[in-house]
């Protein structure tokens, strides 16, 4: 199989399998134990929160680490509008949000009375005008994704940021396709929460990091005191070990790995120009997600024939895979009756993809749309 759906995971790097081969056979001990394993254990978990804090410009003491994006998206809106409804029940959103952020928002709204507004896109996109338009003095939070999951577009995080900075709101960023790509630095973005998953740039499944300035949030989880108290349970070494490195790499090789990704999608557009085809991006997008559409041309069908053919892509969101729903974001953007919804692909790279594998892959694309 030759992989382009990127956005959904990303394979993991030699570096990084190695990092966490080491983390198993040397240090393996509990980070919370005294005694000297323990404690050689505490300071490489000490080492990797620094790694990342370097990479993402701040402290290590506001970075937790999660078991991926979508605990820390519920435990950074979750976590903070239930401890701290008492300033207001009013919460912001999109509607081009991951689930893990609409489906927090939802439970919010239905088991505890918060009152919540999704933007709508105007033109393809979010602006912070529409945030501003939103607030109310009773508006606590506000979460925005910085780069979209589905077309690669990014949104005006940190004008939203410099807008919240004379409100009560806190805001949270879901820097998920971001991070690792493109800069990402929270505390630029003025965010108060900033949300990330190792697996996303080469790390591994299972483990993500909550930024997070020093603010009250209700624990979603309950036990020990790891994390500052902040998030019980043991530390996933392995997958921090993992998840350090992965970032570590992709901060250090960022220009080079964007400039590859970026050739490989322009010569991917050059080598099906002659198709009948339309793009679901605005002129702000990251070349890494290209959401394609091809008018007449059903994408369930497209998507077993291209599997068929040895190509990985995808429709939209991997945590709605195996059903070729429609996607939400293309229904915001266009309306739920537009054509888009049932002949868009999403194409995904990283730089790990290479010429000739996008050369192969048009090859075939212009071989099945021409039957």
């Amino acid at each position: 199989m030759i992989y382009f759906d990127n956005a959904a995971t990303t394979p993991l790097t030699p570096s990084v399998i190695e990092a966490m081969k080491d983390i198993m056979t040397t240090d393996f001990g509990n980070p919370s134990s005294i005694h000297r394993i323990g404690r050689r254990a505490n300071y490489r978990l000490r080492t990797y929160r620094q790694m990342i804090a370097s990479a993402l410009k701040t402290t290590p003491r506001r970075i937790i680490f999660t078991s991926g994006a979508t605990e820390s998206n519920n435990t950074a809106i979750k976590g903070y509008a239930l401890a701290n409804q008492n300033k207001g029940k009013h919460l912001i959103t999109t509607a081009i949000e991951h689930h893990s952020v609409l489906h927090t928002m939802t439970y919010l709204e239905e088991s505890f009375g918060f009152e919540v507004t999704y933007l709508q896109p105007q033109n393809g996109t979010i602006s912070a005008q529409q945030v501003a338009d939103a607030l109310r003095n009773d508006t606590i939070l506000v979460s925005t994704m910085l780069a979209n999951n589905e077309t690669g577009d990014l949104l005006p995080v940190k004008e939203i940021g410099e807008l919240l900075e004379s409100h009560q709101a806190v805001f949270h960023v879901d820097a998920v396709q971001a991070v690792g790509k493109l800069d990402v630095f929270p505390e630029e973005l003025k965010a108060d929460f900033l949300s990330a998953s190792a697996h996303k740039f080469h790390g591994p499944k299972g483990v993500g990091i909550l930024y997070s300035t020093p603010q009250h949030f209700d624990n979603l989880l309950h036990g020990g005191e790891q994390e500052e108290k902040r998030r019980a349970s043991t530390e996933n070494m392995v997958g921090i070990a993992g998840m350090a490195q992965a970032l570590a790499d992709s901060v250090a090789n960022k220009k080079a790995n964007y400039d590859h990704v970026q050739i490989l999608r322009d010569a991917f557009l050059e080598a099906i120009s002659g198709l009948d085809y339309y793009l679901n991006e605005t002129a702000n997008t990251m070349p890494h997600v290209l959401n394609i559409g091809f008018p007449h041309h059903n994408n369930a069908t497209l998507l077993t024939q291209l599997d068929l053919a040895g190509f990985a892509v995808s429709t939209g969101s991997a945590c709605t895979a195996g059903t070729v729903e429609p996607s939400h974001v293309l229904a915001s953007m266009y309306g739920q009756d537009s054509l888009r919804l049932n002949e868009s692909i999403r194409i995904s790279f990283s730089e790990l993809n290479t010429l000739s594998e996008v050369q192969e892959f048009a090859q075939k694309l212009v071989e099945i749309i021409g039957k």
